[in-house]
């Protein structure tokens, strides 16, 4: 090959980020799939104590998928539940760590993340330290004026602000957001009994689009507005799964605090690895699946029979899950698929 042929091929690798992928995935990838593959079989060993041929395999691995949903969108749906995992601050802190990693990798590597969280626990914690009791009706928390103005300071005071700016210590990359900003999420009352729990009427995406063409995460709470400007909290799983369909996104993933969905709820591992729509829609149908799992289920569901690629439900409180799930051949969680 002549010199001038080594320029030109040279200048077409600097042309197609994806040429680079190898050189970001030995600095970054193969080390933090290595730590989530060691956390995840139970075996931790420190990231010193890899080879650097087990390094490769891992990178080996993980190239085709890299290659494979780079530039696609990828739905991530951050439970209360697994924000609030641990048994103290210092379990919550490290659940978080472990996740704005692994978002701040997938936007690295071409992937576009965008964040949706929930905050139930957290919402629930603060009314019983304001002397408030939480009352559930059908699984939904009955939300009058001041349940709401408590929903409003969790969601976007608190657990909003905490995801952006421990995403934002690897760089300004991440932007928070309600659903009422923008006009990003339209909502109706769900039902007078319920008070100001919202439907959702509709999703613009055009705020997310704006972001995500600067390369911007957009970390969304679930609060939606009417089109007189009232609030309203809306479940965060249905958020995810609107907000999934109308970005056409490649993958709709939740974030939970089980480890995906079970044939026994009650055996953890009885996990199911895979399933199609048809499959699932059979569990929702006959009743194998209860309480929480149910809205996901059924959000996955219509997701995927909308167009999304592909939808995972997985343990978050597990190191690197999402990197585990995205990355590897066997994957951690549930993968639905049409």
């Amino acid at each position: 090959m002549s010199d001038h042929d080594r320029d030109e091929v040279h200048a077409e690798e600097k042309l197609d980020p994806r040429k680079l992928v190898a050189e970001v995935g030995r600095s970054v990838v193969s080390a933090a799939l290595a730590r989530a593959q060691a956390a995840g079989s139970g075996h931790f060993e420190s990231e010193e104590k890899f080879t650097a041929a087990q390094k490769a395999n891992i990178l080996v691995e993980a190239l085709p998928y890299i290659r494979k949903f780079a530039g696609t969108i990828a739905v991530i749906k951050y439970g209360g539940s697994v924000a609030a995992s641990g048994d103290d601050q210092s379990g919550s802190v490290a659940s978080l760590a472990s996740f704005v990693e692994d978002v701040s990798l997938l936007r690295a590597v071409g992937i576009k993340p965008v964040v949706v969280h929930g905050g139930g626990p957290q919402i629930g914690e603060l009314m019983a330290r304001l002397g408030k009791e939480s009352v559930f009706k059908d699984g939904l928390r009955v939300t009058d004026k001041e349940t709401l103005e408590i929903a409003q300071m969790v969601l976007v005071g608190k657990i909003n602000l905490d995801i952006v700016q421990a995403i934002n210590i690897n760089g300004p990359i991440a932007i928070g957001l309600s659903g009422a900003d923008a006009g990003l999420i339209r909502a109706e009352a769900r039902a007078e009994e319920l008070g100001f729990v919202g439907e959702i009427v509709s999703v613009d995406p055009n705020i997310i689009n704006k972001l995500l063409h600067e390369e911007i995460i957009p970390v969304i709470a679930t609060i939606g507005s009417d089109s007189q400007g009232q609030a309203y909290n809306i479940n965060a799983d249905s958020v995810a799964g609107a907000v999934a369909e109308v970005l056409g996104a490649t993958k709709l993933i939740y974030l939970t605090d089980v480890p995906g969905i079970l044939m026994d709820a009650e055996d953890l591992f009885s996990l199911v690895r895979s399933l199609d729509t048809r499959q699932l829609a059979s569990m929702i149908s006959d009743g194998s699946l209860r309480g929480g799992m149910i809205p996901k289920a059924a959000s996955c569901l219509k997701a995927v029979r909308s167009g999304v690629g592909s939808a995972h439900i997985l343990d978050g409180r597990v190191p690197h899950a999402l990197l585990l799930e995205v990355f590897t051949d066997q994957g951690t969680g549930t993968m639905v698929t049409m």
